[in-house]
């Protein structure tokens, strides 16, 4: 529960007419309300701000000088005449106000008799879908916006459909704007009548339909005098009494930890924030990923210990077992543990400008957990107009998919329709650093699972001594017809005339078997390059040194690559040769076809090279020949000792 900070001149006004004990009346009363968490969204213009504006004013959340301020600024920015524009309270930013939009996410707290509030009011338009998404992912009950005059739309769907999603289980249908259809029974019929048969086929326990005018106040917190032919709750009055809990009580305990807490050698603690359960002193537990059992010892809080934590507890755990424990595990219910996996089935809202592909690689943040993962499978995504499932290869902005993830490292999770907290989680771009998706887990591939690496008594290293050199990833990174074969093939005639063991793969080649199944649209060259790192490893592990000559135009894909093997075990090579360069070459034509529209989807053309920012060798072939090339890669293997010359 989140307590409220009491109005100072309310509780000094207490104090004044009833005394001390009025107050710590007034204090208690204020602490056992609940809390209520929930958005607004719809689309674009529905009057999802001037909505929260207005409970904010009603329910008298505004001071003085804010109202002040509103007032000016409504003479700047208002649409509202001369009346005041509440829509500004929420819109902060000073390009919200220009635009006469939200864009980022105004989260406002206020409070009534009988509950408190925490709203967000989110964005309308499809390129911040994201920062919607952010507002329902912690919210209890969703009031979705529709202007009156223009029923449903597509942004309607959507948002609904992510709420859904998202675990919200009570919706509000705000018909809004119903003073500009003259407060017609009939128009709010007509999109009630067709909302309830799109929110037959959600999750909603709860969709309650009602008509209001959040400019003017109608069915916002007092009902209506000018819709008589509605007899239901006003807004404020469905808020307070609608039923949301969710029990975290009654779930499982889980708490991820976030932090070893080992001030001196004689205290080790695990602290964090219990997601849900309950957990005493003296009860057994698990630790979710090692499968070892412990006992608790100790709940410590900085108020003391206590004999029982709760859901929404911040505390540190002390153990009566010595188990190895660190930041990312999590500390369960003996009994119910959560699932634990390498790979899982999950629903995916990509929010990224640049488009999700299967094998492309990313940072997967689940609590406290962070690991490496990618999607292995897109199942098919979702359209959001019909709902309809589409095969696809690729998610674009917005776009909604069934997914199978695969992670480098096990994690520890509950299904997201049982444990929000435990089931949500975030991926992130490993170059730009920015959030490109949320995600909801659904299962555990158990058959993934039963999948485990087996160990031979012949490594890569005695596989690697035998052959007296030290194996290593030469990759080779440049446009077509940069020399890249060119150089490579010269250094692995040199290698091999100084008796070392290598093996080539070159992009050519390769399609015509491994690959041949792929083209070369974006999605076909991230699980091209994805293909010949893993065969890479595995030749690798042979004890060999290979040479690797591809395009490999996106970075991404090449520190995926580099990822998978050791520090010292992946060599970098940039060809650096002009795209003008490289077409006067042009020894396969290729430059010429795609200039002329018949080769698609052409590096360097219509589609683009990323060069590398910090590539172990960089070769200009303008001012370097491919014989003196070969010998500066040649040089740089024999002075970091990768063979032993015969």
């Amino acid at each position: 529960m989140i307590a409220s900070v009491p109005n100072k001149t309310t509780c000094s006004n207490i104090a004044a007419t009833n005394g001390p004990a009025a107050v710590a009346a007034y204090l208690e009363a204020e602490n056992k309300k609940s809390t209520l968490r929930f958005l607004t969204c719809g689309s674009v213009d529905d009057g999802k701000s001037t909505l929260v504006g207005r409970l904010l004013y009603d329910c008298k959340h505004i001071y003085d000088d804010h109202l002040f301020a509103l007032a000016r600024e409504s003479r700047r920015h208002g649409t509202t005449g001369e009346e005041l524009d509440l829509a500004l309270l929420l819109d902060g930013l000073e390009a919200e106000r220009e635009q006469g939009i939200t864009i980022d996410v105004a989260y406002r707290f206020f409070a009534t008799d009988k509950r408190k509030f925490i709203v967000a009011d989110t964005p309308g338009h499809v390129q911040y879908t994201r920062n919607m998404a952010t507002g329902a992912s912690t919210a209890e009950l969703a009031v979705l916006l529709v202007d009156a005059r223009r029923g449903i739309t597509i942004q309607t769907r959507r948002h609904a459909f992510i709420c859904s999603l998202l675990g919200i289980r009570h919706l509000v249908l705000a018909v809004n704007k119903i003073d500009l259809v003259g407060f017609d029974q009939r128009a709010y019929e007509l999109v009630e009548t067709g909302f309830s048969a799109l929110a037959a086929s959600f999750n909603f326990e709860s969709c309650t339909a009602i008509p209001l005018s959040a400019r003017h106040g109608d069915n916002v917190t007092v009902s209506s005098l000018r819709m008589l032919w509605y007899n239901g709750p006003t807004l404020i009055e469905h808020l307070e009494t609608v039923d949301v809990e969710n029990r975290p009580l009654g779930k499982p305990f889980r708490m991820p930890v976030q932090w070893v807490n080992r001030p001196d050698l004689d205290f080790r603690g695990f602290s964090g924030t219990v997601l849900s359960g309950t957990v005493s002193r003296g009860d057994t537990i698990l630790v979710a990923k090692s499968e070892k059992y412990a006992t608790v010892a100790r709940i410590v809080t900085y108020d003391g210990d206590l004999v029982e934590a709760v859901a929404g507890d911040s505390v540190t755990i002390t153990l009566a077992e010595e188990i190895d424990i660190s930041r990312g595990d999590v500390l369960a219910t003996a009994s119910r543990p959560p699932e634990v996996a390498h790979q899982f089935a999950a629903q995916l809202l990509w929010m990224g400008e640049k488009s999700l592909f299967p094998g492309r690689s990313y940072i997967l943040k689940c609590g406290t957990q962070t690991v490496t993962a990618n999607i292995t499978e897109i199942k098919y995504k979702i359209d959001v107009t019909s709902f309809e499932r589409l095969a696809a290869r690729e998610l674009g902005l917005n776009e909604i998919a069934f997914v199978n993830v695969a992670v480098s490292d096990a994690i520890a999770f509950d299904a997201y329709a049982e444990n929000r907290k435990m089931g949500a989680f975030i991926l992130i771009d490993r170059l730009s650093n920015e959030t490109v998706a949320a995600g909801m887990a659904d299962f555990t591939l158990c058959r993934a699972n039963n999948v485990h690496w087996h160990a031979f008594d012949v490594t890569k290293d005695i596989r690697a001594n035998l052959k007296r050199q030290r194996p290593v990833v030469i990759w080779f990174t440049g446009l077509s017809g940069s020399g890249k074969s060119t150089i490579a093939n010269i250094v692995e005639r040199e290698l091999c005339a100084l008796g070392c063991h290598t093996y080539m793969l070159d992009g050519d080649n390769v399609r015509h078997g491994l690959n041949r199944d792929l083209g070369f649209t974006e999605a076909d060259r991230v699980e091209n390059i994805r293909r010949v790192s893993e065969v890479s490893k595995l030749l690798l592990d042979a004890g060999l040194i290979v040479l690797v000559s591809f395009i490999s135009p996106f970075r991404i894909e090449r520190q995926a690559a580099r990822d998978i093997f050791q520090d010292d075990e992946f060599v970098e090579v940039f060809v650096d040769t002009t795209i003008e360069e490289c077409e006067r070459r042009d020894v396969k034509g290729l430059y010429a076809k795609a200039r002329a529209g018949v080769l698609k989807n052409f590096t360097g053309i219509d589609s683009p090279y990323e060069p590398p920012t910090k590539p172990e060798i960089a070769i200009a072939t303008s001012t370097m020949p491919a014989e003196k090339s070969a010998k500066a890669i040649i040089r740089y293997l024999t002075e970091r000792s990768y063979f032993d010359p015969i």
